[in-house]
């Protein structure tokens, strides 16, 4: 049996999923789905990205451990998955031993290699990208040239990957396969970087603590973006299960963002050089989705929440707009406008429309019964050679991740038979008693249905699923697969089921006073904000919370009352400075439990430029207890 592995990057575990985690691994689950139904043995792997500095910072300001901070964001994105019907046969974690120690074998491997050894770095590092940059490289202000966030200058010892030695390695290989980095724009990119020059890179850091430990050097970690490369490893198999690795790695294909197209096709094929494996099959990096035109942002309030979009339209809807929308690796715009014309304008009114249609004349003129078709003519001929086209332009464009032109070509085959119709008139061939030639076009029409249902299945499962049944059959697409994508198949004799229609239309003035509804419960109501107790407290003793960086315990005075709170503000205040200090906190907040100590309430503190917390207090002293209104 064919292999076939494919991979989304793993998702970092210090935000929650948004549109672009369920475009990448929509993708990729609908190119697996396709690939079980083409008669592949497919592996298809997501997960987190649990390693770092940035997260071990995010976690710190929630008063929480990273593993405790991956362990309740994890189930965000495992949940979503489930949402969106993501087949995913495995989720790999970096905090799993089965990956620490795939790590550990393969910078063992890397030493033995000779393309590891110590050094000294010195230069820019952005803590939020995770990524190290030259002086050359910044944006004025000396930012981040991906994210645009102020960089730290670090100087440390750290070991180095050979990554110069491989330069014209890449560079031969990429002259050899110039289909491995897709789409062509970003191999351009790529290639151009590589011919620039490749200079070693640094990967480990003496300063963050929370990671793999660098074998035989334990002071060192390794740095997070090669901890979570290797995953692709560890999902396969590798130094664990030869069978298996053996099977899938020649044909791993991996879908990312562009945004860390570097990582992948160039650091990533160098260190599988270096191990004497072959690189990825494929990099194919995608592009961005901005909201009506704007970038998304926290700010605006204009990030999709895929659970919120899955809710309202559903998840089949959803996968299909996505894929359909843009082409894969060009940057796409979400709106709920261009979402209901889709769903309208195709799934209802074209392929919903046809299944509708088909089994209602079906119902009426033979009982429910699929009839033996009688006799052919040339249009029916036509029908059937477009369909068995259809299929063939569908498999060829998959095969090049065009999801795009696959949905439009099956999706024109189903315009074709609904045209089809009316140019047969079967509601004429009824009134008339044609039954002959009747039973040949509503076939036809079955036959065509049963084509195209098996095609959108990957797309949209649950859809695909209903509309299988609907036609008569028992079980679902995906266990008959495409095996018996030839013309003629449709089985004479079974029963339809027609049922509710599978793509209601959705009135687009509804749904935009809907949405101007839900932005109106956005806001917050005097009486919703009267439920916030908050009151002037002042600090009665401070101190250090042991085996924390960020977070103190403040004994504080409410005027009736003493209470304890825990306040992530240690980076930037002492608790000397803090004792008799008046600050702002929620008296009303239900306790929980930090680090061992009940936290009694919340300071209240806002974020300067630099991300630092600064405490609000009154600019004159007022008694403690005192209500804020």
């Amino acid at each position: 049996m064919k292999s076939f592995y494919i991979t989304t990057p793993i998702y970092y575990v210090n935000d929650v999923p948004h549109i672009g985690h369920a475009y990448t691994t929509i993708a990729a689950d609908v190119m697996a789905r396709w690939k079980r139904m083409e008669g592949y043995d497919v592996l298809f792997c997501t997960g987190t990205d649990e390693h770092g500095q940035k997260i071990k910072r995010t976690a710190e300001k929630m008063g929480l451990h990273p593993k405790e901070l991956a362990d309740r964001v994890v189930e965000n994105f495992k949940k979503l998955w489930r949402k969106l019907d993501i087949s995913n046969d495995d989720f790999i974690r970096t905090t799993e031993e089965r990956h620490r120690k795939v790590v550990v074998e393969v910078f063992r491997r890397l030493m033995d290699a000779g393309d590891i050894y110590k050094g000294t770095y010195e230069g820019w590092y952005c803590v939020f990208c995770e990524s190290f940059w030259s002086e050359s490289q910044l944006l004025p202000g000396r930012r981040c040239p991906d994210c645009g966030r102020e960089v730290e200058r670090v100087s440390e010892e750290t070991y180095f990957f050979r990554l110069s030695r491989y330069q014209d390695k890449l560079l031969k290989y990429m002259d050899e396969h110039p289909d491995c980095v897709k789409p062509e724009s970003r191999f351009n990119e790529v290639y151009s970087f590589i011919k620039r020059g490749l200079k070693d890179i640094s990967v480990t850091r003496t300063t963050v603590k929370w990671g793999i430990p660098f074998p035989g050097d334990p002071k060192h970690v390794i740095y997070v973006w090669f901890d979570a490369l290797i995953n692709y490893l560890t999902v396969a198999g590798f130094s664990r299960d030869e069978e298996k690795f053996n099977k899938y790695w020649p044909v791993v294909h991996h879908l990312v963002g562009k945004d860390i197209i570097r990582f992948h096709a160039i650091i990533w094929p160098a260190m599988l050089m270096s191990l004497g494996l072959n690189p990825p099959k494929l990099v194919f990096a995608h592009g961005w989705w901005t909201v009506e035109g704007e970038k998304m942002s926290k700010s605006k309030g204009n990030v999709v929440d895929p659970n919120e979009v899955v809710e309202k339209y559903g998840s089949d809807a959803f996968r299909y707009f996505l894929l359909r929308e843009v082409p894969f690796g060009l940057d796409g715009d979400f709106s709920h406008e261009a979402l209901v014309g889709r769903i309208n304008g195709e799934l209802a009114d074209n392929y919903g429309n046809l299944l509708n249609r088909t089994l209602v004349m079906v119902k009426k003129y033979f009982d429910g019964v699929v009839p033996e078709p009688s006799g052919e003519e040339a249009i029916d001929r036509e029908i059937a050679v477009l369909g068995v086209e259809t299929f063939k332009k569908a498999c060829a464009y998959m095969n090049d991740f065009a999801y795009d032109k696959t949905l439009r070509e099956i999706f024109a085959f189903s315009s074709r038979l609904n045209k089809y119709i009316d140019e047969t008139c079967p509601w004429i061939l009824g009134r008339e008693g044609k039954k002959e030639r009747l039973s040949r076009v509503l076939y036809t029409l079955l036959e065509g249905l049963r084509f195209l249902t098996l095609m959108i299945t990957p797309f949209m499962p649950k859809s695909g699923a209903r509309a299988w049944k609907q036609l008569g059959f028992d079980g679902k697409p995906e266990e008959d697969g495409f095996s018996d994508m030839v013309w003629g198949k449709f089985p004479v004799g079974i029963r339809v089921k027609p049922d509710e229609v599978l793509f209601p239309r959705i009135e687009l003035k509804s749904e935009k006073k809907k949405l101007e509804v839900k932005e109106e419960k956005k806001m917050v109501s005097i009486d919703e904000f009267r439920k916030m107790d908050l009151r002037i407290a002042k600090v009665i003793s401070a101190e250090r919370i042991p085996k924390t960086d960020k977070l103190l315990k403040l004994e504080i005075d409410l005027g009736e009352e003493r209470r304890t709170i825990v306040a992530g503000i240690a980076e930037v205040y002492s608790p000397e400075e803090l004792v008799g200090r008046e600050i702002v906190v929620i008296a009303n907040l239900e306790p929980a439990k930090i680090r061992g100590v009940i936290s009694q309430g919340m300071l209240l503190a806002a974020t300067d430029k630099d991300g630092k917390p600064v405490i609000l207090r009154p600019d004159k002293e007022v008694d403690p207890g005192s209500k804020v209104t």
